[in-house]
């Protein structure tokens, strides 16, 4: 009876878990993939096949927007490891106390308000007449206002700004647990900084930048918001075209396509990081 029991209060446990993957994940990507392999022949006709997807390799646009997106999302979580990992190592290592919580918190803060607002901030900076033009334009670096908004470089500010406390994040709780006697004991040893960095520090927060790579890489890929009002209604990000399929043209099925290329992609990436980092996904996701 007691078996019977403890079985019955794990099933119950387990349930929400399951029928939350079934109906708002598996169940809408069987549907999607339906969708995709569907090709309109006539009105209200459709046939069974991958035209969609041949179309994607067929058209130039498409594919090149493709690439563009993962070569600038892997770019994005490049630049976000760089800047993210001082930023954790420095909360983790360096500081104690009521500093280190003030230190994290300011981390959270820009997060308080939804990704919308953030990006209208940026946009208020980067404008024409923006705070940043005005400020170059009153010490005399420039002759007139300067436009920064609308290209790659500001896709790629609003990228790491809107993603980088998902880098620290895991890089901060990875390298909490990594004993200061062992960076003491290599200094001991003769060991100088950047040895010891890449001897002991980044082996062992190693878990914490595969985790947060491939957070900051998926959200990046996925972003649809910051591409669009920080580069433009051309800034050719694959997210943009995914929502042009299935809103402006109403064409579902090869904007359903499009949205499984783009899950194939994120998988693919994750999947060769964990490879050459030699991870794997559950001690990743355990350590972090």
């Amino acid at each position: 009876m007691t078996s019977d029991a403890s079985r019955l209060g794990f099933y119950l446990l387990l349930a929400p878990i399951l029928l939350w993957l079934v109906v708002l994940i598996i169940l809408p990507h069987v549907g999607l993939f339906l969708v995709s392999i569907s090709e309109k022949v006539g009105p209200r006709e459709y046939e069974t096949g991958f035209g969609n997807y041949a179309a994607f390799f067929t058209e130039p646009l498409y594919w090149r927007t493709f690439a563009r997106t993962a070569i600038m999302s892997i770019l994005a979580t490049a630049l976000t490891l760089v800047l993210g990992f001082p930023i954790a190592y420095y909360i983790a290592k360096l500081t104690r106390g009521r500093t280190k919580t003030v230190l994290f918190l300011m981390c959270m803060i820009p997060f308080w308000v939804s990704e919308l607002v953030r990006t209208f901030g940026w946009m208020i900076l980067l404008r024409e007449t923006g705070v940043f033009s005005n400020a170059l334009q009153s010490l005399g670096l420039v002759s007139g206002p300067v436009e920064m908004l609308y290209n790659d470089a500001a896709i790629m500010v609003g990228l790491v700004y809107t993603s980088i406390l998902f880098m620290v994040v895991p890089l901060v709780t990875t390298l909490d647990s990594l004993d200061d006697s062992l960076i003491e004991a290599g200094y001991d040893l003769g060991g100088t900084s950047t040895s010891i960095m890449r001897e002991i520090v980044i082996p062992h927060a190693m878990p914490g930048i595969v985790s947060g790579c491939i957070v900051v890489f998926m959200l990046s890929l996925g972003n649809y918001l910051t591409p669009i009002l920080l580069g433009g209604k051309d800034s050719l990000w694959f997210t943009g075209m995914i929502y042009t399929q299935f809103i402006t043209r109403f064409n579902w099925e090869l904007g359903s396509a499009f949205g499984f290329l783009l899950l194939a992609l994120s998988s693919l990436v994750v999947f060769l990081g964990l490879k050459l980092s030699g991870q794997t996904l559950s001690k990743t996701m355990g350590r972090s």
